[in-house]
């Protein structure tokens, strides 16, 4: 299982980066592969400003679906339009195209609240 060591992690098994003041959000190799064939992915949250822990969207895998949580203060600034189409992106792909959604983060500082790579790993075994 892959774990990149420069993002952060959530224990609802989202991953962010950051960029500036920018962040990319997307689920980790460990949650799509408990979720399986992922089918669609929903988010209208662009352009909404949302507390760490708000529900920002939903993947609906073959079995089931599970909400999509923000790991810190933003607001969302851009969906990824490959998943419309291609949600099967986020199994194949979680940390390059399968990624949600990008967001202006309120407070950057907030990230360093997130589980770096060795306590996820720990989170997960």
């Amino acid at each position: 299982m892959n774990f990149p060591s420069n993002l952060k992690y959530t224990k609802d098994h989202e991953w962010i980066s950051i960029d500036g003041d920018i962040a990319t959000i997307g689920i980790s190799d460990f949650a799509q592969s408990e979720l399986g064939d992922i089918v669609y992915v929903d988010i209208n949250t662009k352009g909404k400003a949302l507390e760490a822990d708000a529900v920002f969207g939903t993947v609906e895998a073959v079995k089931t679906v599970s909400d999509l949580f923000l790991p810190v203060a933003g607001t969302v600034t851009e969906i990824n339009p490959i998943l419309e189409n291609q949600p099967e992106k986020v199994n194949s792909d979680p940390y390059g195209d399968g990624w949600m959604v990008k967001m202006k983060v309120d407070n950057k500082d907030d990230i360093n609240n997130l589980m770096d790579v060795e306590a996820y790993q720990k989170l997960v075994s």
